[in-house]
Order: C-alpha cells, then structure tokens, then sequence
C-alpha cells in the first residue's frame, strides 16, 4: 500500500470507507511521499507526522465503531499557510507573522476536518501572497516539480506543488488575482476559484480585511482531477457564520443548455500561439462531448476590470500595505506594490465610490453575458508558464507579466468563478485553459471541465525532475 498517495481523494475515500485500506496506511503513503519528494520542491513548509498519523488513527476508530467517517474520511489535503490552523504560525509567507500561532481554526481548516480530511502539512506561498511565483524569507523557495526553471505560481505555489508531488490529495488555495488558478496551471492541475460567498473563511490571527480583499478573495481546492475539486467544494462550502460573506446557495443551479462562448483574446490579450491553440483545441473537446460552441471577438469588460482588481485590492491601505512590504525586506512583494504604485495610490472616497459603481455596471453585463452561454472559455494566462523569477529580472518583465494575466485578475473584479483545466504539456511545460461562468454557477465549470478534462490531461501526481535544478535558468530573487 506505499503506492496509496497515488489515488484521486474520491478513490481513496472510497477504498478507506469500505475498509479496502486503513486511514493510518493512506497517512503512512503520504508521509512517506513527502518526506521522499519534498525536499526537492519545498512544497510543504510545516508538518507534524505525530499529529497526521494521530488524526488517521482518530478516523480508523471511527469507522470501526460503525460510524460515518465523511466524504473525506482519512484524505491527506495540505492547507495553505496563509489559513488560521490551530497550533500553527500563519506566516502568509513572512518573518513578521511567524509567531502569529492560531488559537482556533480556519473554517476551511474546519470543514475538512469535519469532512474527515486528514491535515497532512501547511504549503509555501510568496510574502504577503502578493505573486505568481513562491518564494520568501521564512520558508523559501518552492520548486515547480515538473521543471525546476518555471515558477510553480501563486500565490497557492506550494499548493500546486504538493498536488501535483502526490503530497496530499487535495490542496487548499486562496485566490485574489489567480493566486489558485495560476498555480494549477503552473503545475499541470486543476484550481477551481470559487464565487464570493461560496467558502467561509475568517482568521482570528491578524485584524479584518479591507473591504477590497473582503469582496474579492476566496479561498478554493486544487486537484489532480475535476471529480476531486467537486468533492472538495462541497466539503469546503458548508456552512459557518463566522463569515459575513457567506452564502447558502445550492451547489447545483438551473439546468442550462451546454452552449458556451470561446474568446482567444479578451480585450486584446496578445496571446502565445501554443495557448491559443490549447483553448481551440478544448473548444473541440467539448464539442465532441455535445456542447455547442460559439467564438466570439470579445468578453464583457476584462481589461478595466483587472485594472480596477488590482487598485481594490492594492489601493485601500497601499501605505500600510507597502511600509510593512519593506519592513519585511521582500524582494517580489516590494516590486509587486512599487510596480502598481501608479495604478493604485491615492484610492480615496470619491474614487472608491466610483470603482465600486464601476463594479455594479460590469457585474451586471457579465451576468446577462451568461444567460445566453453556460460558460466562457478563454485563456488562462496570454502566456505559457514563466520562467521563474521573471517579474525580478527588469522593469520590462514586471510589466510583462501582468500584462499577461489579465484573463485571472479581471474576474474576481465580479466575484465570478473560475476554473483552470490542466489539458497539455509541451515539453516539461504545463499548458490548460480557463472556464468561467456565471456567479455561484461552479457546477457548470465543472462540467465543462469535466469534457474538456476527457480529452486528455497531463500524467500526474509525478515525480519531480530526477536531478538538482539548474540555478542559472532562473532569475535570482536576490
């Protein structure tokens, strides 16, 4: 049973559940999984193999007496540094909250464990999670696993790591700006964003969230199938009151017709050839899976949209925001605030004002946009996986790379869902596309994803590159 760690979570629930494999046997694969692949991609940054076999034996027990063990009863999953877990510093990715230890969960952290999850070990992500890239002074440098020179992404890039590793099943994200979506895509997984109010999540380490991150991050699964993220969003939704934002909406919405908009380049994205040819080519994949799907010139507004995330999300508090940025010293989080300081400063009440009105208009047409179409496809990223580092290296690439994300950072302007499909390699280089729908119409992400997944997907989990990275196809962080 070494082999254990191999297995979709649903597979695995299933065999722990009919008493095929033991809880404790599935923990013991996983430990030993991350203790044979970790130290090549610093995926995992904090693990207690004392606590993880204890929470399997807790399940075994369970199921002994006859009792339910959950829909997740004995999956390893791995949560996110930047999520309260009781007994565990909330880094977020810094030297300046390492002793910031929860007294209490997460509600994430809580729907899992009520769900039977097994807690494996907390994943890396950049300082303050203000990148595409993971990388820090506390924690280090996380590696992507299927090539040592891409950016595994972020800021969820232990958590596209880990999954893809085989370390955990299931991969708890957060996603702002592509922080979930980005890293699936990275990595050769899938990463669903959910809608706003879909998962309840509160830390009681640290003071609340300005109203921008409020109403524009959420936290979501990754997985190495789509069967897999629909398991985790329905354990990962249940209810919890601590926060204000949650929304007891059914998981499933009105049946739709299977039409869904295919758009090469919103807004005018240059986009690489090898991308626009993974979203034409999972355009065909639906279609030979029964949807009808119609190109079209262009998307609701995409490109204002990203710009006015990034000023909601940067803007309120951008001093404070960039004075505890250089007290940390960090390199990306320091280029991330100064690089968008012209966009984003000076956010007073007149301009929040607008921005919000500005919200309102565009929430609107992306919601008749999606009475007409189930669905959007479009690109994930205008490029194929960076080299890692790249935002480091110059001015020009800064620029670069952000210009090349404006397909992830717009959406969360709406509060709409979206869903990256891992469909291709090129080479060692991961390759999907993006699905977005309607708000709180994740179901219909995921069933376009699940056509699109039928066509074809990357081999994982997967072993990471057999020798030592070579340091000079990255860009420093220094």
């Amino acid at each position: 049973m070494n082999d254990l760690w191999r297995l979709s979570a649903t597979d695995l629930a299933a065999r722990i559940r009919s008493k095929q494999v033991s809880a404790r046997e599935a923990a013991t694969s996983a430990l030993a999984r991350l203790d044979a692949v970790n130290p090549a991609i610093n995926a995992v940054v904090d693990h207690r193999p004392d606590e993880v076999l204890a929470q399997a034996d807790a399940i075994d027990a369970r199921i002994g007496r006859g009792e339910d063990a959950g829909p997740l009863g004995g999956v390893p999953v791995t949560i996110k540094v930047i999520s309260d877990q009781k007994g565990f510093a909330t880094t977020n990715g810094t030297t300046l909250q390492r002793d910031w230890i929860a007294t209490a969960n997460n509600p994430v952290v809580d729907n899992f464990l009520k769900a039977g999850a097994v807690l494996l070990g907390r994943t890396n992500c950049p300082a303050f999670s203000y990148r595409w890239f993971t990388n820090n002074q506390i924690h280090g440098h996380t590696k992507n696993p299927r090539d040592p020179a891409l950016t595994p992404g972020g800021s969820s890039g232990g958590a596209g790591a880990a999954v893809a590793a085989g370390i955990g099943h299931i991969a708890h994200g957060t996603d702002i700006a592509g922080s979930i979506r980005y890293p699936a895509y990275a990595c050769g997984v899938h990463g669903l964003r959910p809608t706003l109010g879909r998962i309840a999540s509160y830390n009681t380490t640290g003071a609340e969230r300005p109203l921008g991150p409020q109403i524009t991050a959420v936290s979501g699964p990754l997985a190495r199938t789509i069967a897999d993220l629909r398991l985790a969003l329905a354990v990962m939704s249940q209810p919890d009151m601590r926060d204000p934002w949650w929304v007891p909406a059914p998981l499933d919405g009105p049946p739709m017709p299977k039409r869904a908009a295919m758009c090469v380049a919103p807004d005018g994205l240059a986009v690489a050839p090898e991308v626009k040819a993974a979203v034409i080519d999972a355009a065909k994949r639906l279609e030979r899976a029964g949807w009808i799907v119609e190109e079209i010139a262009n998307t609701p507004p995409l490109r204002e949209a990203a710009d006015l995330q990034t000023k909601f999300w940067l803007g309120d508090g951008y001093e404070a925001m960039l004075a505890a940025a250089e007290k940390e010293g960090d390199a990306g989080a320091l280029a991330c605030l100064r690089g968008n300081r012209e966009l984003v400063q000076g956010l007073d009440m007149a301009t929040f004002s607008k921005l919000l009105a500005r919200r309102a208009t565009f929430t609107r047409d992306w919601q008749l946009f999606f009475q007409t179409y189930a669905v959007l496809l479009m690109p994930v990223s205008g490029e194929l996986p960076f080299a890692d580092q790249l935002d480091l290296r110059d001015d020009e690439s800064f620029k670069r790379v952000w210009r090349a994300q404006m397909p992830m950072v717009g959406t969360p302007f709406m509060g709409l869902p979206g869903l990256t499909v891992s469909t291709g390699l090129i080479d060692r280089t991961p390759v999907g596309v993006q699905i977005v729908s309607g708000r709180y119409r994740e179901d219909l992400c995921l069933a376009a994803g699940e056509a699109i997944e039928a066509g074809g997907v990357p081999p994982s989990p997967i072993d990471p590159w057999p020798t030592e990275p070579n340091r000079s196809a990255s860009v420093s962080a220094a």
